[in-house]
């Protein structure tokens, strides 16, 4: 019975954090967003700005995406399936953006590819810019997304083991082919659910984003920093209006999750 009565009130506890900490600050957004009715909210979401700021997060997003889960599943199978000199570095290498404020990996942009960088003379030659532009944008979302994918693939790989893939390998099956028939099925939950987390730190992307991008309206801003503007600004209905959008997306990712964590559960059984 006290067993009972301690479950219960943890479980009271943790679904009254849920509220204060998420369930009000999301319901709050969209009533701030609706306050002064609908015609004010469509004007703000579909204001030209807005739209390019849309544009530029979903392109980066894409990109990001696409990149960090090529770049997770080579480093997943290299670390998890060989052994290697330096295979202990390359594994630190992979876990510094969990480590480093994305702000100070917005500053190490600059410093590299910036007026002051020592890459710069060399994309000055080329005609190239990073800093200030959508390649620097693109840059610093890969960089503080790219460990999301391969840190869920490295544990999957390592518990399945080798066995197979030699086996295959022993049979005359070609790299490309272990991959697909072998190893795919067994990690291709914990691929998406890499590829899910990976585009919702992508999407709601700011520290990084916002020190190398300059802020060019219609350029270079992102949904979140465009957000900012509009606060700053003091135009609170057309910030909460455009933050909307972040938080249904947010809440279609959030879906996504529990639909793959279901069915790995149910694979499980």
């Amino acid at each position: 019975m006290k067993q009972h009565k301690v479950k219960v009130i943890l479980i009271l506890l943790g679904a009254l954090f849920l509220i204060v900490m998420l369930v009000l600050p999301l319901a709050t957004v969209l009533v701030y967003a609706l306050r002064q009715g609908i015609a004010a909210f469509s004007e703000a979401v579909t204001d030209e700005y807005a739209v390019k700021a849309l544009k530029l997060t979903l392109f980066t997003t894409g990109i990001t995406v696409i990149v960090n889960t090529i770049f997770g599943v080579f480093a997943a199978w290299a670390i998890a399936k060989f052994n290697f000199r330096g295979k202990q570095i390359l594994t630190t290498l992979i876990d510094i953006p969990f480590s480093i404020s994305p702000i100070i990996a917005g500053l190490v942009f600059i410093l590299v590819f910036g007026r002051i960088g020592w890459a710069y003379p060399l994309l000055e030659a080329w005609n190239m810019k990073v800093v200030f532009a959508v390649p620097g944008i693109v840059l610093a979302t890969i960089f503080v997304t790219f460990p999301f994918v391969s840190r869920e693939l490295i544990p999957l790989m390592e518990a399945q083991g080798s066995e197979e893939e030699e086996a295959a390998a022993l049979m005359g099956a070609k790299g490309l082919r272990i991959f697909l028939k072998v190893t795919l099925p067994h990690i291709k939950w914990g691929l998406l659910y890499g590829v899910i987390l990976c585009t919702a730190r992508s999407l709601g992307e700011f520290g990084a984003v916002s020190v190398v991008s300059g802020h060019l309206r219609g350029k270079t801003n992102t949904l979140p920093l465009h957000v900012e503007i509009l606060f700053n600004e003091f135009k609170l209905t057309a910030a909460f209006a455009v933050s909307s959008i972040l938080v249904v997306i947010a809440i279609i990712i959030l879906i996504l999750r529990n639909i793959v964590e279901y069915r790995v559960k149910r694979e499980e059984r």
